[in-house]
């Protein structure tokens, strides 16, 4: 019988790398350690300053700071996506969409420590929050205005803040993520007409027949190269609309009907909210197919 060759002997095991020992990480740094220089841990864990002793306003805090980052990371990959679709480059948008559904989903879950919230528990600390709400997020404002819902109203908050200002007026004059889409869709053989594709890009996204029908035409045929688009951006919009239904469902357990911080009407603004549906057409379009 034939024995397989042994394998040729290798270099003798140096000190710390023989058998039953471990290999000693390193640890001793000039400044501070190469994880912090890019993580910038000490900066994010020294961010929270509670107004209160309650010890849930901590949680509350470092739960929205999370989101902040959440929809940061989100703007990050639906303008990747928006600008390879303007490029034509279906691939790479594709890959940015579906990387955003896993950050939805983990940006979703974050309500978790605040779901379950009694009246009594919030109540211990929302008057740390004096005015300050949800809806003033400058980076949730422009994940909103990537998914076409713009209002020139909502830069008002950040008339203090130039440079966030800046960036949101910028955004709101931007085609969104879905004017980019449905472009993308005129140019692949789906006919749209002017007043969709050349409308003021300042304004809020509304319904259209033209949209539709174009969507309509897309899932009539499974192998059509477009629908792979359209269901990736089905994903995104069902992901925002549960993470609105999430947001109500939290506010309504904490607070019940209570008008909301920073002057909004709190449950009822959310309510309007949740019924909305984002990139509407590609949901009317199922009911023609």
């Amino acid at each position: 019988m034939t024995q397989s060759p042994l394998p040729a002997p290798g270099p003798a095991p140096g000190p710390g790398h023989g058998p039953g020992h471990d290999p000693e990480p390193h640890l001793d740094f000039a400044g501070t350690t190469p994880y912090e220089d890019y993580v910038k841990a000490d900066v994010l864990t020294h961010l929270q300053e509670p107004h209160t002793d309650e010890p849930g306003e901590m949680v509350f805090l470092v739960t929205t700071q999370v989101m902040e980052l959440w929809f940061t990371v989100i703007v990050h990959e639906w303008t990747t996506a928006a600008r390879a679709l303007r490029q034509d480059d279906l691939r790479t948008a594709l890959a940015a969409l579906d990387r955003s559904r896993h950050e939805l989903k983990a940006l979703n879950a974050s309500w978790e420590p605040l779901a379950h919230l009694t009246p009594a528990q919030f109540n211990a600390y929302r008057a740390a929050l004096g005015e300050g709400s949800g809806f003033q997020s400058a980076m949730y404002r422009r994940m909103e205005f990537l998914l076409g819902e713009k209002s020139a109203s909502m830069l008002v908050p950040h008339r203090g803040a130039p440079r966030v200002h800046d960036e949101l007026e910028k955004a709101l004059h931007e085609p969104s993520l879905y004017d980019e889409a449905l472009a993308f869709l005129s140019r692949h053989g789906c006919e749209l007409p002017d007043e969709v594709l050349h409308r003021d890009r300042s304004r809020r996204h509304e319904e259209h027949p033209a949209v539709e029908a174009a969507w309509t035409r897309v899932y009539a045929d499974p192998d059509h190269p477009l629908l792979p688009l359209g269901e990736a951006l089905t994903e995104v919009a069902e992901l925002v609309w549960r993470w609105r239904n999430d947001h109500l469902v939290a506010t309504r357990r904490a607070m019940g009907a209570k008008p909301g911080t920073g002057g909004s009407a709190g449950v009822a603004w959310l309510e309007k909210r949740a019924r909305k549906n984002v990139f509407p057409e590609l949901w009317t379009a199922r009911s023609h197919v």
